[in-house]
């Protein structure tokens, strides 16, 4: 019989889309209560890659990422979503914000190898994760760089995304090893 191994825990990330400043920062300051302390956040990036969203978040969009401090298991990311979900809807009735979602909450984890997205809908390169969710893997890490695939959103192209991620993918290996060396 195969002996099944639990899943290396992930560094939590959520991507902010935001109308203005005062958005950000709100959901800035609403993640870090409800999913715990940041141990690293973004500049602050125009998104003008698309027009997507420009109908429920606004014409000019900011935005910005945060690294979550406390590892989780990469199984809790439907769950999560969820959560950040419920964030959105309650940010978009208190921001007073003539838009109908004047944020936009995207949660994921960096692994060694990959950063892995959340989200609503499916398509050919999601799997489901469970609690009506999708996943899919945005970027890989290989070769000492991250790589985009062939699906992978404009956005994440930039070297920028891939500086920061490779500083929170830097502090994960640096948690697990502290984590392998307390195991008996």
């Amino acid at each position: 019989m195969w002996k099944l191994k639990e899943p290396e825990p992930a560094k939590l990330i959520v991507g902010i889309l935001a109308s203005n400043y005062q958005c950000l920062h709100s959901a800035a300051d609403v993640l870090t209560n409800k999913l715990g302390g940041a141990d690293f956040t973004s500049e602050v990036w125009t998104f003008d890659k698309t027009d997507y969203y420009k109908d429920q978040t606004g014409s000019r969009i900011l935005r910005q990422f945060l690294s979550i401090e406390k590892l989780i298991d990469p199984g809790k990311l439907a769950k999560i979503k969820l959560q950040t979900n419920k964030l959105e809807q309650k940010l978009a009735k208190t921001l007073g914000i003539p838009l109908p979602r004047p944020v936009n909450l995207d949660p994921g984890i960096i692994e060694p190898s990959k950063l892995v997205l959340a989200t609503t809908k499916n398509y050919s390169h999601r799997i489901y994760i469970g609690k009506k969710m999708y996943a899919e893997i945005t970027l890989n890490y290989d070769k000492g760089r991250w790589q985009p695939l062939d699906h992978t959103y404009p956005d994440y192209r930039q070297e920028c995304y891939f500086d920061f991620f490779e500083k929170v993918r830097t502090r994960l290996l640096e948690q697990l090893k502290r984590s392998q060396h307390k195991k008996p």
